[in-house]
């Protein structure tokens, strides 16, 4: 028989959807509860990351996996999130099963969602950068009007910081540094064309 060490660990993208399919799980070592078990570390950190209006409107909104798949899905779960959030002062909420980090500035509400489980100074780390780095984007108007009036570099930004829910960059500077870099590059190729 072999320890319970000694058990592979499965491939990626194999853990949750594994589990939830009923898929084998090592066994428990003996006195162990079931449910203290620790759950395999992953990259993918970040559900979702969504920029709300003052009136619970989304601007911005990007869901990276398939826990809400469908726009109805994910517009319920925001006015939710909204809901619960917008009158209160603290930096973090647990809703629906998920570890939910926001911010407010003037008359805009960012969110970062992660799983039950996940830490929350990764997320706040994420909506920190988030924030840093659209405010030095807006040149320090993080407000609704100059966010739609650059919605372009917004998205840069965001996708700078996450990519498919992995936790790319969480330093203001270097993400500026990259989305700059990112705009000269596609000013020179639009004169090349």
């Amino acid at each position: 028989m072999q320890r319970p060490e000694a058990w592979p660990r499965p491939h990626p993208g194999e853990g949750a959807a594994a589990a939830q399919a009923g898929g084998p799980a090592p066994p428990a070592r003996a006195g162990e509860p079931v449910g203290l078990r620790l759950q395999e570390p992953s990259l993918y950190t970040v559900k979702a990351v969504f920029i709300l209006d003052n009136d619970g409107h989304r601007l911005l909104a990007k869901y990276y996996d398939d826990t809400f798949p469908s726009l109805k899905e994910q517009m319920a779960f925001e006015k939710n999130v909204f809901s619960k959030t917008s009158r209160t002062d603290s930096e973090i909420a647990f809703f629906g099963g998920m570890t939910i980090v926001y911010k407010s500035s003037i008359d805009l509400f960012l969110y970062v969602v992660g799983s039950s489980h996940e830490n929350e100074l990764m997320l706040m780390c994420v909506l920190t950068c988030l924030f840093e780095s659209l405010n030095h984007v807006l040149r320090k108007n993080v407000e609704k009007h100059w966010l739609l009036e650059n919605m372009d570099g917004a998205f840069l930004v965001l996708d700078e910081i996450v990519d498919g829910g992995v936790i790319l960059e969480s330093d203001p500077q270097q993400v500026i540094q990259k989305v700059l870099q990112s705009a000269k590059e596609q000013i020179k190729w639009s004169l090349l064309k």
